[in-house]
């Protein structure tokens, strides 16, 4: 997302930086460009006046035009509005003084309500808390089973009255269900429409006026662009929303949406999707969005990423085995997993500064190879897995045959375990030394 706007951002910033010094009339053609790539970038009409106003107003001060360095500064300057524009600062999700905090998820039929109700309760989960997910959905088909499946993999209960007993009801019985068995957290997944319509509306009121839910949050497909806004616009006149989900952040969209729902419903983006996966949900900061945007990286959540596949545990264990060269296979496959728990390439890099968005575009963890991977480490024996020397050609027959893969394969496999194993070794001789000086060591891979 945002690559085309990032380039055409950044070809803008260029006629700035080729110039020494500035002038009134070199700024506002400048603007002109920056006008034109938000225009493209789907960003609403209203929205890109004023923000280019205010970027103006602020660019053409003696601030910036006196500087040593004005094209720095007002890129400085347009991040700042950015930022603004997409809300200041991260919003948090409201939780109850008195349980439980109750969610109301809406928004248009295929825009992600199930899934983000699940990714959300799964968020909340592992932050301790106890999440029910509520089957309001009775119109669409298995809408309901799509919900339970989503519980299901998450290990989160989901309360369901079947598809004739009427939202509303479902919802108040919800309620009295999470009460009596201790869910601090409710998420109740209501039914959308292909457009909006008054029925959907007057179900959705009756049910926030029932429950009088702590959030109601709407999640909104990132790929809609300009209806985007005019979507948010109705369901916060008729039901006023205290947030948004945006959902398909990885999509091919040209990101209008993310900078436009803000400024148009005063109410904050909260969350995004980034991905299909249950676990691929990020609480929404503005300030990192706009460094994306400008192509400046966004190394807090890079670091959030790694914090996140880092177990602290299983690195001092591995730091104890290399320390004493009994570095395993299972450890090994444990260190692809974690890289590959970070997400992919093309969303990492676009966090490390001065990356170009979507120069890693094609590359990405080989989901095939890590499965074979895992195939043959899986198809050894305990002993073989400690110690890889003892595996002889006999062996890796019966390894290859076990796991579905080649001789050559499993040899490939055991020639890469080697060689990282001694390239290992001697990055931590030379890291152990450090630590000792330091009186810390961390390993991460």
């Amino acid at each position: 997302m945002f690559d085309s706007l990032s380039d055409k951002l950044s070809a803008a910033f260029k006629k700035f930086r080729s110039k020494g010094k500035l002038t009134e009339a070199d700024v506002k053609a400048g603007m002109r460009e920056v006008k034109l790539a938000l225009l493209e970038a789907d960003v609403n009409f209203k929205v890109v006046k004023e923000f280019i106003k205010t970027v103006t107003d602020r660019a053409v001060g003696a601030e910036v035009l006196e500087s040593l360095v004005p094209a720095q500064q007002i890129i400085k300057i347009v991040n700042e509005e950015l930022t603004t524009l997409m809300g200041g600062s991260v919003s948090k999700l409201t939780i109850s003084s008195k349980p439980p905090t109750i969610i109301m998820m809406c928004g248009l039929q295929g825009a992600g309500k199930t899934t983000h109700a699940g990714k959300l309760a799964g968020l909340y989960k592992k932050q301790g808390k106890r999440p029910l997910l509520v089957a309001c959905d009775v119109y669409r088909p298995a809408a309901i089973k799509q919900l339970e499946i989503v519980g299901t993999q998450l290990d989160i209960p989901v309360f369901t009255m079947g598809d004739k007993v009427s939202p509303v009801k479902i919802a108040t019985e919800a309620l009295k269900h999470a009460e009596k068995h201790g869910h601090d957290m409710v998420f109740i997944d209501t039914a959308g429409r292909l457009h909006i319509d008054e029925g959907m509306m007057v179900e959705l009121v009756e049910i926030k006026e029932k429950v009088k839910p702590t959030e109601i949050l709407l999640t909104i497909d990132a790929m809609l662009g300009q209806d985007a806004v005019n979507v948010a616009e109705t369901f916060n006149r008729e039901l006023d929303i205290t947030g948004v989900i945006l959902t398909k952040l990885d999509g091919d969209t040209r990101g209008g949406a993310a900078l436009s729902v803000r400024h148009v419903t005063g109410k904050p983006i909260k969350f995004v999707g980034t991905g299909e996966k249950l676990d691929t949900i990020e609480p929404f900061h503005p300030d990192r969005m706009a460094s994306r945007i400008l192509g400046m990286g966004d190394m807090l959540t890079l670091i959030e990423k790694a914090e996140q596949a880092y177990d602290e545990k299983k690195a001092q264990e591995l730091e104890e085995k290399i320390r004493s060269s009994t570095f395993t296979l299972d450890d090994y496959l444990e260190q692809f997993r974690q890289i590959k728990g970070m997400g992919s390439m093309e969303q990492l890099a676009a966090m490390i500064p001065g990356m170009k968005p979507g120069a890693l575009k094609d590359a990405q963890i080989d989901e095939k190879a890590m499965a074979h991977m895992e195939a043959i480490i899986t198809s050894m024996t305990p002993k073989e897995r400690q110690k890889p020397d003892i595996i002889n050609a006999s062996r890796k027959k019966r390894i290859a045959a076990g796991s579905g893969r080649t001789v050559e394969e499993v040899n490939r496999l055991l020639k890469q375990f080697e060689q990282t194993s001694k390239l290992m070794k001697q990055l931590s001789k030379g890291a152990f030394g450090m630590g000792k000086k330091k009186g810390k060591f961390r390993l991460g891979f």
